[in-house]
């Protein structure tokens, strides 16, 4: 299904960016040690995990914890190498998708919702060609099912573009404002983008590179199919990363996914334009707890 959304004027996008803010995100790590993360609500309630992208972190989903940990157990996690999270020996979207796994078997999560943004969203595809039916519903947000073959000319460009700076010696502080200003789309939220150049700053250098390697290779094209539970396939009409007509080219190879086009965002479009997000999210939400009732 198709719906495009304007980013700036939907009166429901309004109404739930506006809502008051009644539960607060707490910073917290896994009781193995493993995992930081963030959260709010209630642990007896349903679990809505939020992934963030290579340039984020826990922190760049408060906005939604604060809406949606009223009627959740609302968690982002540090991906491995971010914020509290330890490393991993090896990073792969495979390997992402396993400590993925790990960190849900933390909250002994049954059938949890997952949210995940760009490679966020890759993991989350990754994760559920082995877990296919342990998922309530997910949602892919500015995120490919493929990436590509490793020694592609627009994979190796890519590559060079975001990694060559700092082989010639920036920080990710110093590039932290470009890359975010490259991200973003139309008139976007002042304080999401602060949010933005701060996470996108505070990423370690190696966990950076380790993730942008990742990529190389992934595709789960032929996996589209076999994605059986409720999918909201989310994008921007202005990302340059995830483009809105390749994205609505994957929701249609996804049995009954949901399609939602968001005019004027750009690649961070929960930062950017966060009643939208929230609205569309909340939309889905409430229609899949429907379905389920």
């Amino acid at each position: 299904m198709l719906d495009r959304r304007n980013a700036t004027d939907s009166v429901i996008a309004r109404k739930v960016g506006a809502e008051s803010m009644r539960a607060s995100s707490q910073i917290m790590t896994t009781a193995d040690g493993r995992f930081g993360y963030e959260a709010a609500g209630d642990p007896a309630r349903p679990m809505l995990v939020f992934l963030h992208g290579i340039g984020g972190a826990a922190r760049a989903w408060r906005g939604q914890l604060e809406v949606f940990g009223d009627r959740y157990h609302a968690v982002a996690w540090d991906m491995p190498g971010y914020g509290q999270s330890k490393p991993l020996a090896a990073v792969s979207i495979a390997t992402l998708a396993d400590a993925l796994q790990e960190f849900l078997a933390q909250f002994h999560a049954h059938k949890p919702i997952l949210v995940g943004h760009s490679i966020g969203g890759m993991i989350v595809q990754q994760w559920l060609t082995a877990y296919p039916q342990d998922a309530a519903a997910v949602v892919l947000a500015q995120t490919s099912p493929a990436f590509g073959k490793a020694n592609g000319d627009w994979q190796t460009s890519f590559i060079e573009a975001r990694l060559g700076p700092l082989d010639r010696g920036a920080t990710m502080a110093e590039l932290a404002p470009a890359l975010v200003r490259e991200l973003v789309g139309d008139a976007p939220d002042p304080d999401g983008t602060e949010l933005a150049r701060s996470c996108m700053a505070g990423v370690p250098e190696a966990s950076y590179r380790a993730s942008m390697l990742a990529l190389l290779g992934f595709d789960q094209r032929h996996a589209l199919k076999d994605i059986k539970v409720p999918a909201l396939v989310l994008s921007g009409s202005h990302d340059k990363n995830a483009p809105a007509p390749m994205m609505a080219k994957m929701a249609s190879y996804i049995p009954g996914a949901r399609y939602v086009e968001l005019e004027g965002a750009g690649h961070l479009v929960n930062l950017e334009h966060p009643a939208a997000f929230n609205a569309a999210l909340d939309r889905f939400l409430n229609e899949t707890a429907e379905a389920r009732a």
